[in-house]
């Protein structure tokens, strides 16, 4: 099946993403961060009360959303036969407004602990480290986000085998459903935001009247905000970590047919050299279906 990139703008977006300067980050005042946390805080509670349906029946094959349009569109259910052909399953992500950080984290951690990939976990970790000092260049309070940072390390090392803290996939699972891994996902893509301001800055006029430093505060760092385009491809950029997001919509092809669409968001940098010695682009390996306020993750056959 011939897949297509949503639209222009996604694909120019990614395209045209110049190298990151870490020695000129852009500087904003913060004087709202402790109604950021203390909002934070308070959703943490409901979100933790609320009854979890995701985590009950939380992997499926993808005959299960056939069942939950059997009633609707013909061409959502076209297209969820054309997806049934590449992806053996999908799992369910709490549809909370995080959902996108959450399936993110789960699934790359999932990634470690299947590969044992223990290069892409040193490699993260530098990463991870970029992304600490790109927020304290940008004043915060590192209280504010360490904890966060230090329990995704600690997530990282733990899906590591052949360590007393290595855990199984079903604690994974259950480990996941801390709403720090989400938070976590947060501070990382506002700082890429912010300290890319330039870049950023007609993107998020296209969605807002507000600064990127606005942007940030109302519709990043708070818990509950949909994520879309800037953000996923802020979180990528900032980790090196490819995405692919697989659209299910009421859009048709231009022929008549039926196809579903998707765009790879590849950071900055994530073309690698193959054997002849040219680049070739980075593969996602991870994938996000995206159906109109939610993220759930697919498998791959």
């Amino acid at each position: 099946m011939q897949n297509h990139e949503a639209d222009g703008e996604l694909d120019s977006l990614t395209k045209s993403l110049p190298n990151p300067d870490f020695d000129d980050w852009a500087k904003f005042p913060d004087e709202d961060e402790d109604d950021v946390m203390h909002h934070k805080s308070s959703l943490h509670a409901e979100a933790e009360a609320e009854a979890d349906q995701s985590h009950k029946v939380p992997f499926e094959p993808l005959s299960s959303l056939a069942t939950e349009y059997q009633s609707g569109s013909t061409i959502l259910l076209e297209k969820i036969k054309v997806l049934s052909q590449q992806y053996a399953a999908i799992r369910r992500t709490r549809g909370d407004g995080n959902c996108f950080y959450r399936s993110f984290m789960f699934s790359y951690l999932e990634h470690i602990l299947e590969s044992q990939d223990r290069a892409e976990v040193d490699r993260i970790k530098a990463n991870v480290e970029q992304c600490r000092k790109t927020l304290q260049s940008l004043g915060y309070a590192e209280f504010t986000f360490e904890d966060f940072f230090a329990l995704f390390l600690e997530q990282l090392e733990s899906v590591l085998q052949g360590n007393e803290t290595s855990m199984s996939h079903d604690e994974l699972l259950s480990r996941s459903r801390d709403q720090s891994i989400s938070d976590y996902g947060e501070f990382v893509t506002s700082g890429e935001i912010r300290k890319r301001s330039e870049f950023f800055d007609p993107f998020v006029l296209g969605l807002t009247n507000g600064t990127v430093e606005q942007f940030c505060k109302s519709s990043v760092e708070p818990m509950g905000e949909e994520s879309d385009h800037v953000h996923i491809t802020a979180l990528s950029d900032a980790l090196g970590v490819p995405i692919r997001v697989v659209y299910l919509d009421r859009s048709s092809c231009d022929t008549g047919g039926v196809s579903v669409n998707h765009h790879d968001f590849v950071p900055v940098g994530g073309d690698n050299p193959n054997a002849s010695g040219s680049s070739e682009t980075a593969r996602p390996f991870i994938t996000l279906l995206y159906r109109p306020g939610h993220y759930d993750i697919l498998y791959p056959m």
